[in-house]
């Protein structure tokens, strides 16, 4: 089947970013995806930022550099202005895979039918070496709800229509504001995954769902009070300690941790 190139938009937040901004620009460009919308907004940064962003100006669709209110406003001021069939995130030290938007444009071509598909990914350090692959299971609500966000977001992608069906990103989150999407994609569609990786996320101290834990986890609580907020704390407990036993003992038995 010849592949039909659907205009994917790409967008990236970045703030005081400059020792990988330059790479993730290039993971996307670099892939020579010829219907690209790429748009960027910068914080306002004030470490270089600024000069990268120019050097890319010509290949940019669109990019900013201006104080905002955290990477969930500069998401949605990048997606305001979104006009591709598939949408994307892809934050400024994370980087996708040279093979990764041509992989993506023959799913949906493949499969008209689905609305949100996440692929696996990859650890990275902060040089970019690989730690380890991040292999994952098909979206089971049960165990997202109780045990965790395993979704990689930088490996998901999904169609505007159903982006503009649920509302978009949440401002009241900054950090669990792609497991708050997630969910609410979870209650209009079904969710695919491909077992291939599609993006290499880094993972370091100073990263900002490292610093900010305490935040993440909270954030996840409001989730869950949205979701259980009347169940009972045992039966909670109960959920949550079997959701994790089916998520390890499903990977297992899928080879996933190896």
């Amino acid at each position: 089947m010849n592949l039909k190139y659907p205009k994917i938009t790409v967008v990236t937040p970045s703030y005081n970013q400059a020792p990988f901004l330059k790479m993730t620009l290039e993971s996307i460009l670099n892939q020579d995806y010829p219907n690209l919308e790429y748009i960027v907004i910068d914080g306002g940064s004030t470490d270089g930022s600024v000069d990268i962003l120019r050097q890319y100006d010509k290949q940019l669709t669109y990019w900013v550099s201006e104080p905002d209110q955290g990477q969930t406003d500069a998401l949605n001021k990048g997606f305001l202005r979104a006009t591709g069939d598939i949408l994307c995130w892809l934050c400024s030290d994370d980087l996708f895979e040279s093979w990764t938007l041509k992989e993506v444009a023959q799913f949906f071509q493949d499969n008209p039918q689905a609305r949100v598909v996440y692929g696996d990914s990859t650890w990275i350090d902060v040089e970019g070496q690989p730690l380890r692959i991040k292999k994952e299971l098909p979206f089971n609500r049960f165990i997202f709800l109780y045990s965790h966000n395993f979704i990689p977001q930088p490996s998901t992608f999904w169609r505007r229509d159903l982006y503009e069906e649920v509302g978009g990103l949440n401002s009241e989150f900054d950090l669990a504001m792609d497991a708050d999407l997630w969910m609410r994609f979870s209650e209009v569609t079904d969710f695919y995954h491909v077992r291939r990786s599609w993006s290499k996320m880094r993972l370091y101290p100073e990263q900002k769902t490292q610093r900010l834990s305490v935040r993440s986890r909270e954030e996840g609580r409001m989730i869950e009070q949205r979701y259980c907020g009347e169940e009972p704390m045992w039966s909670f407990k109960v959920k949550k300690f079997l959701a994790t036993s089916l998520r390890v003992g499903w990977k297992l038995a899928a080879g996933n941790y190896w």
